[in-house]
């Protein structure tokens, strides 16, 4: 399934990084804002996230309240996303595709990921988000890789797996973070392979 891989690309958000902190944060601010409790707040949001759709962002709407800024600073490296990308970089090229504010080089640079990493493309520097197939077409272009030599490794269905799957990219479904309630009723929404964790991906590949 994997034969003639030369490009490994990932998203950053709940892929590499763990953002279970900066959510906990956040729901914890429109519990606040809505005079409601953080266990009410997560589970109304679980439930949407079941449902395919955004939980923090629904359950906001929902109570009537402003959907709160995103916390970075609580964002932390998965405790085995170094080792990984340490692992697959001695093999294969390794390039980021991902939906990031400005500064997202000097994050993974702060993480301490960043020596492992070849190409960065992140949606605030070039202007195009996840889904639009256009961020992936820059990826392939810069790394002068063909999509049937790359393969994309995301948490979300609807961000990572479907547009790098049309494109003709190969794909890993990490079940990581609010990413891994998404129910699949389509064929376009099934990855190549799905993993729970990111050195299962040293296993595949």
């Amino acid at each position: 399934m994997f034969e003639n891989i030369k490009w490994l690309f990932f998203d950053v958000g709940s892929t590499i990084v763990d953002e279970h902190l900066a959510y906990e944060h956040r729901m914890m601010e429109i519990a606040d804002s809505a005079n409601t409790t953080y266990t009410n707040v997560y589970e109304m949001a679980i439930t949407f996230y079941k449902q395919n759709k955004k939980g923090d962002l629904e359950t906001a709407k929902l109570l009537g309240v402003e959907l709160t800024k995103w916390h970075k600073e609580d964002e932390i490296l998965y405790e085995d996303a170094s080792k990984c990308l340490e692992i697959l970089s001695s093999q294969y090229k390794i390039g980021i595709i991902a939906n990031q504010s400005l500064g997202t080089k000097e994050r993974l640079e702060r993480h301490g990921v960043l020596q492992y990493i070849d190409l960065v493309i992140a949606s605030a520097e070039e202007g195009v988000a996840k889904p639009d197939k256009k961020i992936f077409e820059i990826a392939l272009e810069r790394s002068n890789c063909k999509p049937c030599e790359a393969v994309m490794i995301g948490d979300r269905i609807d961000n990572d797996i479907i547009p790098a799957k049309v494109l003709g990219m190969h794909t890993i479904w990490i079940k990581q973070g609010f990413g891994q309630y998404w129910n699949i009723t389509e064929e376009v929404e099934k990855a190549d392979c799905t993993v729970n964790s990111l050195m299962e991906i040293c296993n595949v590949l």
